[in-house]
């Protein structure tokens, strides 16, 4: 869940306070300014090390210089050293510089402190001096979310995203607090603040998927491309992190289990895809069986991440289907880890896999596994739909393949739960 670092409209150095500063100092005054604009051009450039140490030398010639504390604090919280932020932008306002940009900046350092409560004192005295500070509402939002004030949190995202409708990072942060209330049991809350959110924003993508989704409305056959492209580039940078040390995430692991096992992996001459490759999480035991590995995904920032392994022959931004379109009888295998749960309906994308393999061929894939019931397969509060067996083995069915293996495994955890799926792999006769 986003949080944004250092909101717009940064203060100038002000007049009337420089001039009195360079009353006293005379000539250190203007070295100061010349310092300090340095020591902004560090910072713009991502230096923030040697930006730190400019702004220390512009304090001090000159101790008052409210707009150097500032900046030294942004710096100081961009190397993470979240508590000497706080003394900076405290200092700031001791120093006469009472704007919401410091306001908010201190509230984001005491936030970051685990120090919640005057986190909130200063969020609040950010948006009572700039009531249109969508920045500000935000990151409010996320301490009011992280302290699971879940109702008071998605007031504020809606609050944010008012002020700025077009904002992915909020409109992403109001999914997440949503889907918390959810959790929690809070169904019709939860759904009541989703229908506000689809008629405030009905043409976002995340507001039609997940706010469908939690209302429990059509939520269509499949997610679509903007709501998946703009869902994985904003998690592109935390993916691995996220899913492999705190989700538990198994479905690369079982997929390599399966190929392995079935003798796949001891030939080394095969055409792969990996279909929905994100990251690039299957490349390490896809390279070895490869003649060619071909990555496809809709995710910019997730392929940045897979280039970055080294591993690929080639990596494609495209949509899954026309992608598998345009390669009849070009693949040996294919490989979808986790990516078949952003469709409903299996049929159409299970006979584009079918055409691309070879004769011989192989598709090995994840899916949710949903209990036999009334619908085939259905979508959840999170986005991803699940599907029973019976609907998986009806379209491998259809589409001329025969199954080699089918069976139940935790593929992550999710809410302190495990997410039940199927491992599968299938055969082009």
């Amino acid at each position: 869940m986003s949080e944004p670092s250092d909101p717009p409209r940064p203060p100038s150095p002000r007049p009337g306070l420089l001039a009195r500063g360079a009353g006293r100092l005379g000539g250190l005054a203007a070295q100061a300014m010349r310092l300090y604009a340095e020591a902004n051009a560090m910072a713009a450039e991502g230096l923030a090390v040697e930006a730190e140490a400019a702004y220390r030398r512009t304090l001090g010639l000159n101790p008052r210089f409210a707009e150097a504390h500032n900046n030294l604090g942004n710096v100081l919280r961009a190397l993470g050293r979240a508590e000497e932020a706080v003394a900076a932008y405290r200092e700031a306002l001791a120093c006469g510089l009472d704007h919401p940009l410091v306001h908010y900046n201190l509230a984001s350092a005491l936030k970051a402190a685990g120090d919640a409560a005057p986190a909130e004192r200063h969020f609040r005295r950010a948006l009572a001096e700039e009531p249109a500070y969508a920045e500000a509402f935000n990151n409010f939002a996320n301490l009011l979310r992280d302290g699971d004030r879940l109702t008071e949190s998605a007031m504020a995202y809606r609050r944010a995203l008012a002020l700025r409708p077009d904002w992915d990072e909020a409109h992403d942060n109001l999914s997440g607090a949503l889907y918390l209330l959810h959790e929690a049991g809070r169904n019709e809350e939860a759904a009541r603040f989703a229908r506000l959110w689809l008629r405030d924003h009905p043409d976002h993508p995340v507001a039609r998927h997940i706010g469908a989704a939690i209302a429990g409305l059509d939520a269509g056959e499949r997610a679509s491309d903007a709501y998946v492209r703009q869902v994985f580039d904003l998690f592109a940078g935390e993916f691995d992190d996220k899913l492999l040390g705190e989700l538990g995430y198994r479905a690369p692991a079982l997929l390599a289990e399966a190929v392995t096992d079935a003798g796949i992996m001891a030939d080394g001459a095969l055409d792969v895809l990996d279909a929905g490759c994100g990251t690039g999480l299957c490349g390490p035991f896809l390279r070895g069986a490869a003649r060619s590995l071909i990555g496809v995904d809709l995710s910019p920032g997730m392929l940045e991440r897979a280039a970055a392994r080294g591993l690929y022959d080639a990596l494609e931004e495209a949509e899954l289907g026309a992608f598998l379109d345009a390669r009849p009888a070009s693949f040996d295998l294919i490989v979808a880890a986790d990516v078949l749960c952003y469709f409903g309906a299996l049929d159409g994308v299970l006979a584009r896999a079918a055409a691309a393999m070879r004769s011989g061929g192989r598709l090995a894939f994840t899916v949710e596994r949903l209990e036999e019931g009334e619908a085939p397969w259905r979508v959840g509060p999170h986005g991803r739909y699940a599907h029973t067996e019976g609907h998986v083995r009806d379209v491998l069915t259809a589409a001329g393949l025969i199954v080699l293996r089918f069976a139940p495994d935790t593929l992550r955890h999710e809410s302190g739960a495990p997410v039940a799926g199927l491992v599968v792999l299938a055969a082009r006769p």
